[in-house]
């Protein structure tokens, strides 16, 4: 079913759109890339033109969310109509590696061949790409105290002086 465009959109113009969706941390690369190119196909096949994307990485959230405290976050932007935005976020909403998205327009009546686009293929595969997240890269190195860290060395001359004495 074609959706109508808006009266307010002029005739041969886009909205921007950004959208961020999180993933859960276990997510391979493979997982992630297979969520972008489904997300990809969506927003071209629907006559969407897309201007970035980019992988912020794993990432700490600030309240637990379907019962995981970290996420992968991934960045869209991208130029097409409102039923391109429905069908992106309705299939986001059926996958279960998806936890969380969101989509804002950025500005209507975009001219679509006045926006040059950042993407490439290698584009593609950086947002495909997760690096671990430090937290998880000092935890794998084990308890190992940092070098200068001795409590041996460490002195508290308060500590030490009875009490009622000055140093």
């Amino acid at each position: 079913m074609a959706r109508l465009q808006s009266l307010r959109d002029a005739p041969g113009t886009s909205r921007e759109y950004e959208t961020v969706y999180i993933l859960r941390p276990n997510t391979a690369n493979d997982g992630v890339a297979e969520i972008n190119t489904k997300v990809k196909g969506i927003i071209e096949g629907m006559g969407g033109k897309i201007l970035k994307v980019d992988n912020w990485g794993k990432r700490r959230l600030a309240y637990e969310v379907a019962k995981e405290r970290k996420g992968i976050y991934l960045y869209w932007r991208y130029l097409a109509t409102a039923g391109v935005v429905e069908e992106t976020e309705r299939n986001l909403r059926m996958l279960d590696l998806v936890i969380r998205f969101m989509t804002v327009r950025l500005d209507e009546s975009i001219n679509p061949e006045a926006r040059p686009t950042e993407i490439d293929d290698a584009s593609y595969e950086r947002a495909a790409t997760t690096a671990a997240d430090e937290e998880d890269l000092f935890l794998s190195r084990g308890d190992a105290a940092p070098a200068g860290d001795d409590d041996d060395e460490y002195e508290n001359p308060v500590a030490e002086a009875p009490i009622g004495q000055e140093n």
